[in-house]
Formats: structure tokens, C-alpha cells, sequence
């Protein structure tokens, strides 16, 4: 029997409901971390057969940490508006004592001994981690195929892609699995799996959440259902840690969303990257109809001319190709047949490149950031599709299947991260099929609370049928 000061668990709060309202619930005792783990335990059960999102799952250590935080909530001391409140990394994200094989089966398995960054800010925060989550081959695909973990899938509809990397990222948000999900983006990473899973996510500012170890192009950021569970994962994984020697210093900035008024503001829609596959004529129709809603509250919107071109997108794909053709080389002879096919063949090419093609391929990405740099300093913001095209078929390595197109697909995402400005992804709206259409809104570096705030606008003043994706298959 329930007593008085112990309240039956609100049906209403669950493992789906946002990390506000699991805190207002936690701190009401409406419900208890320990109800909100197991509920998020019992859907992974049910799905995780079809979706294989994890790389790693420890029931155990999950219902433990769940425990130790109900137990922070009875004596009145929770570590901050996390505690309790379940949450996925990518398998990248190292874990203390976890091994981990960055999705390939040619690996060998790396077992750390202290957490990283963002783990580690999770932590301090009270977050119940749920596992580590799947990734392609080395983080290279945009999809859920990977040699070691096999197919991730969509929880909406097994037979689609999750997109990638933060593959099992994007499946665990999809299906409902707490509020926050942290994956890494250096092409598009973050913001496919939004997205193609009509999900959000958010490529911060480079630097302004500490990885290790960092990269060129590396962001991390968190993938979501809602703007507002971006945001709060933002308020605690951008404290600093010294490992990251690129970070930005630290900023107590306010992520609650402001209500920013789009009235007035400077926005450019970038409908044509001028390199890459062309773009759907419905995801560029979504993408329009998106600027008119912008226009019609008031922002002033113009068109931006493409600034990439073919030549500057192959020199990244090169540049990338060198760099883990060496760690297939690095590999023992035995373990290279288990490399995945796709990226054996991807990197193929990049044996023999010379110093001077590999530094001619590096300034070119110089200039790609110039280039986006200057395209976009005129505007508060920019509109343009994330991928041209809707999801495809899970088996599929990349969106057009197995032959090697290079990076054809990532010529709206790429340029922020060279330029290390943010980029959300955000629905706005569907297929005649029913698949997402995204919106990216991508704004000047250092202005993440922006993005987010434009992102929370159209949040609110989006179609109906741009809204939070379906329940998830099976639920």
C-alpha cells in the first residue's frame, strides 16, 4: 500500500516525458528515478532485439545508479536538475571500465580508466546512464551499419536507416529512451540521425563542449525529442575539463529558451550547396515553406548563393580518407578482413597520397571555412536542409547503397563544422510517404543559445505534421 508521503508514480511521467518533468516529478516524489530507470529498462527490453541501439547495456549498473539517486532525492541533496534523469553517450564517449571498438570489428578494444569529458559531466550531474550506444565503422557512415554491431534501425520503422554516426544516439531518442542522448558530429554525425528520425539535435559551437580526444571538424553534442532537453543536457556538458586543448573557456551562459523575436532579424535560405547529390524536390519544398514561416513573423529573408563546389567537398573526403586509411594500416593483417567492406573500399584511395596532396587537401579546408565564414556573416541565422535526401533503406551503408560516392550527402552539414559555427536539426515535416523532412538553423559561431532560441521558435510555430515523431514500433 501507498502511503501519504509516498504517492503513487504518476502514469503521466515516464522514461519519454522531458528532463523537466522528470525533475519537477523527482523532487515532488510523483514519481522516483527508480520507476523512470525501470520503465526505461523495460522498453529497452521490448525493442532492443529490432532497434540495437547499444553497444553496451548493464541493467545492473543502471538500476544501482537510479538507486543512489532516489536516494540523493529522499535526503533532499540532488546534484542538479539531472539527477536521476536517464540519458545514452555514443560509443565513442569513453566509460570507465568499458570497452570500447569505435563500431568496428577490426579493433582492438580500448578499456579506459577514467571517463571522459562529457561522461564525466554527466556523472557529476546525477544522470543514470543507460549504456553506450552504437556507431559505424570508425564514425565514417551516415547510417547504423557497422561491422561489430550489425544494423541499427529505426524505432518508427525497422525496415529505415537511423542515419549515423550517432547511430544508436538517434535510435535511443526515437524510441523513448529518457530525454537526452550525446553523440559526436564531424560531418553531419549529430544531425542526421535527427534528422531522418524527426528527432533534434544540436552540433554545438566548436569547443564549447569538451572532448577528448578533440579533432578537426569534432563537435559532440545531444540529440533529443525537444528543444528544451537540448538545452538542459547543454547547461552540463559544456563545464570545462582541462583535457580538451581546444575548448572555448567557460561560459555560465543561460540555455532556458528567451523567446526570441524573430521580427527583425536577418535570415538567408540556402536551398543550393552547390556541390553533392541534388536536393529532393520535397525536402527542398519543406525547407521553403519553413523560410515563408519565418518571413511571415516578421524576419527579413533572402536567398544565399551556393559558396561550396565539388572540388573543395572531394578534398575533405580525401583529406579524411588518408587519415583512416593509416588506421587501417595500423591494423594487424588478420584484423583488416573485418574491417567492414564499404570502408575498406572507401579507404583505399587514400594509400599513397603524398605529403603534398594531404596539405594541399588541409588548406582546402582552410579555405572552406573562409568561405562559409564570410557567405554567412551577414545573417542572424541560415535555413537550409540537413541531408537531401529522406531516410533510406537500414541495410544501406550510405544513402545511395554501396557504391562510393565520396561525401556527396554532407554538403549542407560539412561547412559548420570546418567553420565551427552551431547547426540544429529540427523536423519540419514529411515525405508523401510519411519519412522526416529537417530544417537545419545554423547561426554565427559562439551563438548556440541563439540557434537553440530559433529552434525553440519553430518548435512552436511548425505544422502539425512536423511535430515529435510517432511512438515507436512495438511500444
Amino acid at each position: 500500500m501507498t502511503s501519504a508521503s509516498q504517492p503513487a508514480p504518476d502514469p503521466a511521467v515516464d522514461a519519454t516525458s522531458s528532463a523537466a518533468d522528470l525533475a519537477a516529478a523527482f523532487r515532488t516524489v510523483a514519481t522516483t528515478p527508480v520507476a523512470i530507470a525501470e520503465d526505461a529498462l523495460a522498453r529497452i527490453a521490448r525493442l532492443e532485439p529490432v532497434v540495437n541501439a547499444f553497444s553496451d547495456h548493464d541493467p545492473d549498473q543502471v538500476r544501482a545508479d537510479a538507486a543512489a539517486s532516489a536516494d540523493r532525492f529522499r535526503r533532499g541533496a540532488p546534484l542538479g536538475e539531472l539527477d536521476g534523469v536517464p540519458v545514452t553517450v555514443k560509443e565513442n564517449m569513453l566509460r570507465a571500465g568499458v570497452p570500447a571498438r569505435s563500431g568496428s570489428a577490426a579493433s582492438a578494444p580500448v578499456v579506459p580508466e577514467a571517463d571522459s569529458p562529457i561522461v564525466a559531466r554527466l556523472r557529476e550531474a546525477g544522470a543514470v546512464i543507460l549504456g553506450s550506444t552504437t556507431m559505424p565503422d570508425w564514425g565514417m557512415l551516415s547510417s547504423g551499419v557497422s561491422s561489430l554491431h550489425g544494423i541499427t534501425r529505426s524505432p518508427l520503422d525497422p525496415a529505415l536507416t537511423v542515419g549515423g554516426s550517432s547511430a544508436g544516439a538517434g535510435a535511443a531518442a526515437a524510441a523513448g529512451l529518457g530525454p537526452i542522448h550525446l553523440g559526436t558530429d564531424i560531418g553531419g554525425s549529430v544531425r542526421f540521425p535527427a534528422a531522418w528520425l524527426g528527432l533534434v539535435g544540436l552540433k554545438p559551437s566548436a569547443g564549447r563542449v569538451p572532448i577528448d580526444p578533440p579533432y578537426l571538424g569534432r563537435a559532440a553534442g545531444p540529440i533529443g525529442r525537444r528543444v528544451a532537453d537540448l538545452a538542459a543536457a547543454m547547461a552540463v556538458v559544456t563545464r570545462p575539463d582541462v583535457r580538451d586543448h581546444t575548448s572555448l573557456p567557460y561560459e555560465e551562459l543561460d540555455w532556458t529558451d528567451p523567446g526570441l523575436e524573430v521580427r527583425g532579424l536577418r535570415i538567408a535560405v540556402h536551398a543550393d550547396a552547390g556541390a553533392g547529390l541534388p536536393v529532393d524536390p520535397e525536402v527542398a519544398a519543406a525547407v521553403r515553406s519553413a523560410a515563408e514561416r519565418f518571413a511571415a513573423a516578421g524576419a527579413d529573408v533572402v536567398e544565399l548563393a551556393p559558396f561550396l563546389d565539388d572540388g573543395l567537398l572531394g578534398q575533405v573526403d580525401l583529406f579524411w580518407r588518408v587519415r583512416f586509411r593509416r588506421t587501417f594500416d595500423e591494423l594487424p593483417p588478420e584484423a583488416r578482413d573485418r574491417v567492414l567492406p564499404y570502408i575498406a573500399r572507401w579507404v583505399a584511395p587514400g594509400a599513397g597520397v603524398s605529403g603534398t596532396d594531404v596539405l594541399a587537401a588541409y588548406d582546402d579546408i582552410g579555405e572552406l571555412r573562409h568561405r562559409t565564414v564570410l557567405a554567412t556573416a551577414p545573417f542572424d541565422a541560415v535555413l537550409s536542409p540537413v541531408a537531401p535526401m529522406a531516410a533510406f533503406p537500414a541495410e544501406r551503408p550510405m544513402p545511395w547503397g554501396e557504391e562510393d560516392l565520396g561525401m556527396a550527402h554532407i554538403a549542407f552539414t560539412l561547412p559548420y563544422n570546418m567553420s565551427g559555427q552551431p547547426a540544429v536539426s529540427i523536423n519540419a515535416g514529411r515525405t508523401a510517404d510519411g519519412r522526416a523532412i529537417a530544417l537545419q538553423v545554423v547561426g554565427p559561431r559562439f551563438a548556440d543559445v541563439r540557434v537553440l532560441a530559433l529552434a525553440a521558435w519553430w518548435e512552436r510555430e511548425r505544422p502539425a505534421d512536423a511535430a515529435v515523431p510517432p511512438a515507436p514500433v512495438g511500444s
